[in-house]
């Protein structure tokens, strides 16, 4: 069954309307037909069952089956701190991340950053990323969106963590701790991952974020580009708290 995030005001009580993109997907593109089912989800966790009825040119109207109820969403939250990357490699770890269950992701502003996003120039390429986590959440059969924040200087970011939270930010040149023994300590319901970008961290910014309370660690000996390490990290750590796959 095709999947699709709408907005909550497009579904009222038992009746559907759908319009813009979406109503041109389901007309156009996969060319359905009145009595097709579709499943929506409005980004709160439920999932609607939906009949189609009746198309007209810029809409599309149905009648809602059964409401699903339940986000589906890992037992613990990952912010993914993402330094900020060139071409398409950002977009992937949104990808990879959103299918995997990253709950928010941060596009992290580093001193080695090549590619600089910054709030003010958000625009298209802010849709673009909304675009890769939507369909990728469609994709995966995720019912809830996960956020995405504006970019951050890296130092914002480490001054904003939780100190309740469980944090931690791989480094290549930590060789004292690695991932599973910095996850050994009191279990948290929310893991925040600091990735550095195509350059890696500098010495300053791996000790500012220690004396912030985020653990160095190690994901082993081998060099992994900043995406790689990434989603090595996010399953590693869904592995380790028993999420994966739930």
């Amino acid at each position: 069954m095709h999947r699709f995030f709408v907005p909550p005001e497009w579904i009222r009580g038992d009746r559907v309307l759908l319009r813009e993109d979406t109503a041109h997907q389901v007309s156009h593109v996969l060319r359905m037909s009145p009595g097709d089912e579709v499943a929506l989800l409005d980004g709160s966790g439920r999932e609607y069952t939906v009949s189609l009825a009746a198309f007209a040119r810029d809409r599309v109207e149905g009648r809602v089956l059964a409401v699903h109820e339940g986000d589906g969403a890992p037992s613990v939250g990952i912010v993914l701190y993402q330094g900020t990357l060139k071409g398409d490699r950002f977009q992937w770890v949104l990808q990879k991340g959103t299918e995997l269950g990253v709950s928010s992701f941060v596009p992290l502003v580093c001193r080695r950053s090549v590619a600089r996003h910054t709030a003010g120039g958000r625009g298209g390429r802010r849709r673009r990323w909304m675009a890769t986590i939507t369909e990728a959440a469609e994709q995966c059969g995720a019912r809830r969106l996960p956020e995405l924040l504006e970019p951050t200087p890296f130092k914002a970011a480490c001054d904003a963590v939780d100190p309740s939270h469980t944090s931690i930010i791989p480094w290549e040149e930590e060789a004292a701790t690695d991932l599973r023994r910095a996850l050994e300590g009191p279990s948290s319901h929310r893991v925040n991952l600091f990735i550095g970008p195509e350059g890696g961290f500098e010495p300053e910014e791996v000790e500012y974020a220690r004396r912030r309370g985020i653990a160095p660690v190690s994901l082993g000996r081998r060099i992994l580009r900043s995406e790689t390490a990434a989603i090595a990290a996010v399953a590693a750590v869904l592995y380790d708290r028993n999420a994966l796959g739930h």
